[in-house]
């Protein structure tokens, strides 16, 4: 296991020419570009794993014979606040392998001045499958060697994550009809704010459909991967700016960045392409640990430019929180079913988003 580990070192606090290419318009650090890093990182990863600790470089997809995409990134949770700024590593290794399949884990840590870790800012997980370079069906991966009591656990972990994902989309809304009680929390819902005649003094009522944000981008080829296709790092820095912009305005408050609640790649994005954006505000609630929680859906359709057509490639979910003020006074409602799916998967997000940060602090 540990013969698949990488890290990048982000030298923020010792380097102001490093952290001025980073720098967001609140002086902090812009996540997004983290992101972007945390993806490649989960590549090299994978390829090392495939290809051996010794490997400098990756050389032609066809010489491999094989090549890896990101499936998934399950969850990227943030732990604790980037600021203060200080320098960043940015680890992983793989945890857990299936017949095509491989768990890879990362985290990012602050370093204090004697460069030991400080705190661990983000911990998540990315799924990568391989694939034939050829037929481009599945291809199999190396077993996974685990020799010690650390490592051991680690991979429990990976094969538990891999369990609950498998549980989670045999549960997926778009495939059963929410629970009973899940039923009932989205009636219950409707009857308190959804109705049209309602008389809300003390909350805003902003209907879902309303909150649409959108972005169209060409896509070049300097934002291409080894697969010639676009980049998946950067379209989820694309996908972040959008929906983080969405929440900033929504909330009309500053935003810290929670988590990403899951990404799913469903095709490659071409060079050449159209691509756009759409970014919906699908929850928002409070709780006794933040005033603001505010949950953002991103959609990316690629645009046929001869015949008009679009085909969805990826969806993004993402939380924002607010941690000053009063409790957020604009309440997003749902207006169609499928409006509703999308509150109700927004709502187990959050939900599965404090139970690993209840963890964590446990």
């Amino acid at each position: 296991m540990h013969e698949s580990y990488c890290e990048q070192l982000l030298p923020f606090a010792s380097n102001p020419q490093l952290l001025e290419q980073y720098t967001n318009a609140s002086g902090g650090i812009r996540t997004g570009k983290l992101m972007e890093h945390l993806d490649s990182l989960a590549g090299s990863i994978a390829y090392k794993h495939m290809l051996g600790p010794g490997v400098e470089t990756l050389g032609s997809v066809q010489d491999q014979g094989f090549y890896i995409v990101t499936a998934s990134v399950d969850r990227l949770d943030m732990l604790a606040p980037l600021s203060p700024v200080r320098d960043l590593r940015l680890s992983g290794q793989v945890i857990y392998t299936g017949k095509s399949s491989m768990e890879v884990a990362v985290q990012m840590e602050a370093l204090g001045k004697d460069g030991q870790d400080d705190d661990t800012l983000l911990l998540g997980r990315f799924s990568m499958v391989c694939r034939d370079a050829y037929t481009h069906k599945a291809h199999p991966v190396h077993p996974l060697v685990v020799s010690t009591p650390e490592e051991r656990a680690l991979h429990a972990m990976g094969e538990a994550h891999k369990n609950r994902r498998q549980t989670m989309a045999s549960r997926s809304l778009d495939r059963v009809p929410p629970s009973s009680a899940e039923a009932q929390i989205l009636h219950d819902f409707y009857l308190k704010y959804g109705k049209e005649d309602l008389d809300l003094t003390d909350n805003e009522r902003v209907w879902m459909g309303d909150t649409q944000l959108e972005k169209c981008m060409l896509m070049f080829p300097q934002e291409r991967n080894v697969h010639q296709k676009v980049f998946g790092g950067y379209l989820m820095r694309l996908a972040y700016e959008l929906a983080f912009t969405n929440a900033r305005l929504f909330t009309r408050e500053h935003v810290r960045f929670l988590s990403l609640d899951g990404i799913s790649f469903a095709r490659p994005v071409p060079i050449g392409s159209v691509l756009r954006l759409t970014s919906h505000i699908v929850y928002s609630t409070t709780s006794p640990q933040f005033p603001t929680l505010v949950h953002a859906l991103v959609q990316a359709n690629v645009v046929d430019v001869k015949t008009g057509q679009e085909q969805t490639t990826n969806n993004f979910r993402f939380t924002w929180c607010g941690e000053e003020g009063q409790s957020l006074g604009r309440q997003v409602v749902p207006k169609t079913y499928q409006e509703a799916m999308h509150w109700l998967d927004a709502k187990r997000a959050l939900e599965m988003g404090a139970q690993i940060r209840g963890l964590r602090t446990h």
